[in-house]
């Protein structure tokens, strides 16, 4: 009932910047919350970034101060700004939506390469 769709991966270099996009479509409702996840290759899924649908942010340390997420609660989309790219920030990104009480969804991911 509800899809979502990253947009805005690509390669850059070290020191550039992406913006990466999340929409939602269908039946969107009780969202308690929109965040960016990531994947490397061999490595766990972690959290990147969260923002709350009233807009409370939370970052994961090794993106603070260089990431941005900021939401649009009339589009039901999200955004990942990124800055000063290194090549360790080199994933797959997956935005994620939360529904208050009973679980969320998962969108395909977007491949974000950094080149040193």
């Amino acid at each position: 009932q509800v899809q979502l769709v990253e947009s805005g991966g690509g390669l850059v270099q070290a020191g550039g910047s992406l913006r990466l996009s999340c929409a939602a479509s269908g039946s969107i409702f009780s969202i308690k919350a929109l965040g960016w996840y990531r994947q490397a290759p061999g490595k766990q899924r972690e959290l990147v970034a969260t923002i709350t649908i009233g807009g409370t942010t939370n970052y994961a340390d090794s993106v603070k101060g260089r990431f941005s997420i900021s939401r649009d609660n009339a589009k039901n989309t999200v955004y990942l700004q990124m800055n000063s790219l290194k090549p360790e920030d080199t994933a797959v990104y997956y935005c994620r939506l939360d529904r208050v009480n009973w679980g969320g969804y998962w969108g395909q991911g977007t491949q974000v390469t950094v080149s040193s």
